[in-house]
């Protein structure tokens, strides 16, 4: 019998003789030798490639069993050499397994294309901002619209509205109220989604299921309730500044009241902002954190400051294209990727994550029917109803018809970009359905699950990854750049200018009190963003924090619109103690989340099909977050409740204080102070024909002109 064994099909060994062992055993060697150098001066393959791990098991082997057998058949060889060519492979595939550490930095390319698009976006937004700071400005002063005298503008009645439409404070804070419908409805949907509801929601929905998803509902409730109650009487107002209705309703203590409790939102709030997006960026480059937020934010804070409300505007015009492309992009790829949607579809429903709130009044569930429509409509009225942001992009429209108009888009606008982020969510779970990033370490935070997925989905595209990062960043970019704004309008107007009232601010000094103020609070959120890092998941983080400070305060304002029986001692006095019990429940709240004494359960994950190697402890160490949790502490409640506590807080204790202070004379109270049904009402009862102008609705106003 004469066997050939042949490699790579060009070195073949000759027969062996069946008889003289000795003979048999020299020509195993000769024949060994020869097929060792000729292996070894061959084409070399990928160490992947089942002949090169063949190749490599037949130079350990051969040798020895040469040596060994003295009457071995070439058939014996050959088989000897297949059996450890097999074992050497199984090895050979188990160290090959990828970490977790090495999957996440392999995820990491971030190409040359991808930081072209992210910095034509950051380069993009400078250029609006330095153009609305210089080049606008300059063509203005060459047309004499810029006032070259150097009064406060503050006159009252119609001459001194038109008179403050051409000064600094109203062109850098309001556009002079002459801003467009369109591109203020855009920047509204734009600074409204943060880079931490952009990423959040789809973390949410990923994590909860779509209970969230129904807050959705109460947009257009909330948009009712805004546009019958509060904006109208802002609008007659013409207030650039939201807590000047504090004053004119109650006293000058309660408008410093609201005015610190902003800022102290905005100190807290800043970071947040954009601590998300760095998380992202982190995901995708592998740059740090403390990195990216000092080139961002120092970006930012540029074209804020020289821009004004028109350069933020502006670039959120562009952002927020950036975002609607972007999640088109997600969506269209990820469920391609998946097989469409039916598979998007049934993996969330055998996932248990299409779900809807639960039928209780326990305030301690996450996410109930009565928190969802309930506490998720207060929560809602307070941003897009008495948020300073919201309030001073409304007041930069010319008249109450404007108003009205960009009020719908922004509502269906806000609506489709959130539906999107419900979308990813889902996507995100399809995607990972049977092995949890969370769970093996791959996505080290929350918050960086839905870049995870970007880069799995979009990875392949060179600019995609970039495309995405860029929205985060846009949404990020517009939540910071509106805040700065409207801080530098609080602190003007609340802090600033009320003790100037006997030496009147020139307009130079307007201009640099108001852009000092973005720089002062642009810088200091770099340092905050060190803070934010350890505090939780960022979008129950934001609600809690932001509800606890606005609950109150929606509650003045209500009791201010709607109850004008309300005095100013009693309204003080409720507002301390709910902002008191609110700070309280929060911190406790923070506290009992940082240290894990209570958790709301989450939908249960699997790991059953990771390819990749992980610490099975952490998975382990997990699954308390996945068993019931029950609480009976009153900081244990649904995150969506805090808006409306305060609220409700503020009104009950204003009402009760009245008992011991007074009730306040109802026809003492600026009619205009009211809401525009209780004006209607007060009107049957007197007769207002002799109003003076400047005590006239804004609309009546503008059209004497």
């Amino acid at each position: 019998m004469s066997t050939t064994i042949k490699e790579a099909g060009t070195t073949t060994m000759d027969p062996l003789p069946s008889t003289d062992s000795t003979s048999t055993v020299a020509n195993a060697i000769t024949q060994t030798v020869q097929f060792i150098i000729s292996s070894t001066t061959s084409t070399p393959k990928p160490p992947s490639s089942s002949h090169s791990i063949a190749s490599t098991a037949s130079l350990t082997t051969m040798p020895t069993t040469a040596a060994a057998t003295t009457a071995a058949t070439t058939a014996e060889l050959a088989s000897a050499a297949t059996t450890a060519a097999t074992t050497t492979a199984t090895a050979a595939i188990g160290i090959e397994k990828l970490s977790v550490s090495d999957l996440s930095t392999a995820l990491q390319h971030f190409g040359i294309v991808d930081y072209i698009v992210f910095i034509a976006m950051l380069v993009v937004c400078a250029v609006i901002g330095f153009y609305f700071g210089f080049i606008e400005k300059k063509q203005k002063k060459e047309k004499g619209q810029v006032p070259t005298d150097e009064k406060d503008g503050d006159g009252a009645g119609a001459a001194g509205n038109e008179e403050r439409r051409g000064s600094e404070a109203l062109d850098y804070l309001v556009g002079g109220r002459k801003m467009k419908v369109f591109p203020v409805a855009l920047s509204l949907v734009a600074s409204f989604v943060s880079g931490i509801s952009l990423l959040g929601t789809s973390t949410e929905i990923y994590v909860y299921g779509t209970q969230y998803a129904f807050i959705l509902i109460t947009l257009a409730i909330s948009g009712l309730i805004s546009w019958y109650i509060f904006l109208p009487v802002f609008c007659n107002l013409q207030l650039t500044s939201s807590y000047e209705y504090f004053e004119r309703r109650f006293s000058r203590r309660m408008r410093l009241f609201g005015a610190s409790l902003f800022v102290l939102k905005a100190i807290i709030w800043l970071p947040i902002a954009v601590y998300v997006p760095a998380l992202t960026f982190n995901q995708v480059s592998g740059i740090g954190v403390h990195t990216i937020t000092p080139i961002v934010i120092i970006i930012c804070t540029f074209y804020t400051t020289v821009g004004g409300i028109k350069g933020v505007v502006w670039t959120d015009v562009v952002q927020s294209t950036i975002m609607y492309g972007s999640l088109i992009v997600i969506m269209v790829k990820g469920t391609m990727d998946l097989g469409g949607i039916d598979v998007v579809w049934q993996r969330n429903s055998d996932g248990g994550r299409l779900n809807a709130p639960e039928w209780t009044l326990d305030p301690t569930v996450r996410l109930s029917v009565f928190s969802v429509f309930v506490g998720g409509t207060l929560f809602k009225l307070q941003s897009t109803s008495i948020n300073q942001a919201t309030i001073q992009r409304f007041m930069s429209l010319p008249s109450l018809k404007e108003i009205k108009h960009t009020l719908y888009i922004f509502s269906i606008g806000l609506t489709l970009l959130y539906l999107g982020c419900v979308y990813v969510g889902l996507v995100c779970y399809a995607t990972y359905y049977d092995c949890d990033p969370m769970s093996t370490g791959l996505a080290g935070r929350r918050d960086q699950l839905v870049p995870l997925l970007v880069m799995r989905v979009l990875g392949v595209v060179p600019g995609l990854p970039g495309l995405f990062v860029s929205a985060v960043f846009s949404a990020a970019l517009s939540s910071l750049s509106t805040l700065l704004n409207s801080l530098s309008a609080v602190i003007l107007e609340d802090f600033v200018k009320p003790r100037m009232k006997n030496k009147p601010m020139t307009e130079r000094t307007v201009a640099l009190t108001m852009r000092l103020v973005v720089v002062i609070f642009g810088i200091s959120s770099i340092f905050m963003v060190y803070v934010v890092e350890h505090l939780g998941m960022v979008l129950q983080l934001s609600a809690t924090l932001q509800s606890s400070l606005y609950g109150p305060m929606l509650g003045i304002f209500t009791v201010g619109m709607l109850m004008p029986w309300v005095g100013e001692k009693s309204m003080f006095f409720s507002s301390i103690i709910s902002f008191s019990i609110m700070a309280w429940i929060a911190v406790n709240a923070q506290i009992a989340n940082f240290t894990g004494t209570f958790r709301h359960t989450k939908l249960p994950v699997s790991v059953e099909n990771c390819d990749y190697e992980f610490d099975m402890n952490r998975y382990l160490n997990s699954t308390s977050e996945y068993e019931p949790h029950s609480g009976t502490s009153i900081y244990h409640m649904s995150f969506l409740m805090y808006t409306m506590m305060g609220s409700s807080l503020n009104i009950i204790i204003s009402n009760l204080a009245t008992f011991i202070f007074g009730r306040q004379d109802v026809n003492s109270v600026d009619i205009e102070l009211l809401a525009p049904f209780l004006q209607r009402r007060f009107r049957k009862n007197k007769e207002y024909d002799a109003v003076p102008m400047k005590q006239r609705p804004f609309v009546e106003v503008e059209q004497s002109h």
